[in-house]
């Protein structure tokens, strides 16, 4: 409580000692911001934020930050905020807060990718802009993560001078920043560096998207992020997963389509399937090889690494028949048989059971659930429980297959 009073202290004081700003004195010194920041306040790159419509007591105290040196360090702004007074930051701060805001398109500034910290992956994980705004709005307590809304406020219109404004702001530069706080590099906030370090690069990915455009998920509802606790399996899983990465991918998410993707799979699905290629139970001469030496917690830690990781999307296009036959199963006339909808096992969104250790099948490529299915239907793959898998899969003709392999390797 007293850690919580003394820091309103240190805002209240903050603010009442705030020199008022000149807007039309600042607008004569902001000609050097123009070359970064653009000439109305729109930055014309994702490299550098925009500043038009922003809090001016929020500019204010980024330009404290940078001429102390102390919270905050970037070798431009450094020189630049040097030889201001404070009276020359009061009155940037009310230009710039005078200035009307503009949306900012997802492509606005360039090729994001140019600016990107991470290495260009061969198989891209595509934000979501609804998750971005779930962990926006509800954050994840699991993980120490608050809500962002708190101070932010909705859709990034903070009501707090002291905070910044996120809305119409580069996803980019949100990015950007999200990662500084997150190596604590540049950037000295104990509030942002806490929250950001449990953020992964997906979610800040999710929370870049939400912002390119907040009205677009405007009428969507935030839902709880449901995160997988990062245990000492999980830990110990990561080491061992090394050698399955050349089929498999970085993280599980595998690049070649013959090869099945492990990220977000159910630990206890990965754990029965390393069991069985182990005692022949599922034959692979590749897997039968990789899983003989593994003991079962080598098993149980790699199944927790994998569930943990987050799958890239699959390369399905969609197919009506498929959905038609996922939700409501289908009969074959010349054989007599009916097909069950794979929904009853796999789920309304393909992320499977897995405590049953049903799988999830979402995100997998067409290639690789085309490939299972077949093997089910000839007897070569015969390690499903009841037969279920194989009893389904002989009614459906080649077509069949293709369509709802199609449909469940759209599902996200």
């Amino acid at each position: 409580m007293k850690r919580i009073i003394f820091s309103l202290l240190v805002v209240l004081t903050g603010i009442n000692v705030a020199v008022a700003g000149d807007a039309e004195a600042g607008k004569n010194k902001v000609a050097l911001c123009a070359g970064c920041h653009g000439a109305n306040g729109i930055s014309p790159s994702d490299a550098y934020p925009n500043l038009a419509g922003q809090h001016a007591d929020y500019i204010v105290k980024q330009l404290k930050a940078f001429k102390n040196g102390t919270d905050r360090s970037d070798a431009v702004m450094a020189p630049m905020a040097a030889g201001l007074s404070e009276e020359d930051m009061a009155d940037i701060g009310a230009y710039y807060n005078s200035l009307p805001s503009t949306p900012v398109t997802a492509d606005a500034g360039g090729d994001a990718g140019t600016s990107a910290a991470a290495p260009v992956a061969v198989a891209k994980y595509e934000p979501s802009a609804i998750a971005g705004k779930s962990l926006y709005e509800l954050g994840d307590a699991s993980r120490s993560i608050g809500a962002c809304i708190g101070c932010h406020g909705k859709d990034g219109n903070s009501e707090v001078l002291i905070y910044p404004n996120l809305a119409k702001q580069h996803p980019e530069y949100i990015e950007k920043q999200l990662h500084n706080f997150k190596a604590n590099e540049n950037r000295t906030n104990y509030a942002m560096n806490e929250f950001a370090k449990n953020l992964t690069d997906e979610e800040i990915q999710d929370l870049g998207a939400y912002f390119a455009d907040t009205s677009a998920v405007a009428n969507v509802k935030a839902k709880k992020v449901i995160a997988v606790a990062i245990t000492e399996d999980v830990i110990a899983g990561k080491a061992k997963a090394a050698a399955c990465a050349a089929c498999h991918g970085d993280a599980g998410n595998a690049t070649v389509a013959m090869y099945p993707k492990l990220a977000g799979q159910g630990a206890e699905y990965i754990v029965k399937q390393l069991k069985e290629f182990k005692d022949g139970t599922r034959k692979d001469p590749v897997m039968s090889g990789m899983a003989a030496p593994l003991s079962e917690q080598d098993m149980v830690e790699l199944g927790a690494y994998f569930a943990a990781q987050k799958a890239t999307a699959g390369n399905g296009k969609g197919s009506e028949i498929g959905r038609k036959i996922y939700f409501g199963g289908k009969t074959n006339h010349i054989l007599n048989q009916s097909v069950t909808a794979c929904v009853a096992c796999h789920g309304a969104t393909g992320k499977g059971m897995a405590k049953a250790e049903f799988p999830a099948l979402a995100n997998q490529s067409v290639e690789y659930i085309t490939s299972q299915l077949k093997k089910f239907r000839s007897g070569e793959r015969v390690n499903d429980r009841s037969k279920m898998m194989q009893n389904i899969a002989v009614a459906l003709s080649d077509e069949d297959i293709n369509e709802v392999a199609q449909f469940i390797s759209s599902l996200k």
